[in-house]
């Protein structure tokens, strides 16, 4: 396969749908999950292995800055997520692509803030695109992916990406609306070494897309699952403003 540079390029990369959701497919799967599923995915919705979406923001950078941005999450391929910060001009993009993680960010596009690859950025970069199949729900209905109820509103939906298998844990209401969800990260947030920590996003909105209902806004970010979350875990607050399926 060519390699893959830019968003148009992992757009048009992923596979036209060839099958159609129909919920009765999907009955020997947990009450929790059927609900979700039926929520998310109108009946005859063609199962998308690809979204392109445009979002706007806020990210933490030690203060917060508003930024927009344009992602492509291609699955099993990968994603880009390319934004430009508002405030101080700073762009560049986050990716996973053919399985390589890579980070790069310059002021003014032309001097470097930051840039990154290698296996550890790779192993949190598959971490958030199967966390990101909130925007993608379609994944969810792949014959490879297992699913535990654990309450009557929580259930896990386990996710397998090259070595790694992610423990997705979605909570919804009893319409099946998404709520929150979270899932291990491999990351270096605090600069303590690279480990899984509990990472997690907080759905406040969705809106109705092409026979997919998914979040469009939800604040999110690192330790998900104490107090840290919201005195320093958070750091990307995020309004979807269109998403296009293939």
């Amino acid at each position: 396969m060519n390699q893959i540079v830019s968003l148009q390029q992992l757009w048009e990369t992923a596979p036209l749908s060839e099958e159609n959701f129909r919920w009765e497919n999907y009955t020997a799967l947990p009450e929790i999950a059927q609900c979700y599923l039926k929520h998310a995915i109108a009946p005859e919705t063609p199962l998308a292995s690809g979204v392109h979406l445009t979002m706007h923001g806020e990210i933490k950078l030690k203060n917060w800055l508003p930024f927009t941005a344009e992602q492509v999450i291609a699955f099993p391929l990968g994603f880009i997520w390319k934004a430009t910060m508002k405030g101080i001009p700073i762009r560049g993009f986050d990716q996973l692509v053919q399985g390589e993680g890579k980070m790069q960010w310059k002021l003014l596009g032309l001097l470097p803030v930051m840039e990154a690859s290698g296996e550890d950025i790779a192993r949190s970069a598959i971490g958030r695109m199967l966390g990101e199949c909130m925007w993608l729900p379609s994944v969810l209905c792949r014959s490879d992916v297992t699913w535990k109820s654990l309450n009557a509103s929580q259930a896990i939906a386990h996710l397998k990406f090259q070595a790694e298998t992610i423990p997705l844990t979605l909570s919804v209401n009893t319409e099946g609306q998404l709520e929150t969800i979270q899932f291990p990260r491999w990351g270096n947030p605090d600069e303590q070494g690279y480990r899984y920590i509990p990472f997690g996003g907080m759905i406040e909105a969705e809106q109705t897309f092409a026979g997919y209902t998914i979040p469009t806004r939800i604040r999110g970010g690192w330790f998900f699952d104490g107090e840290t979350f919201q005195q320093d875990g958070e750091f990307f607050r995020a309004t979807i403003d269109q998403a296009i399926f293939r």
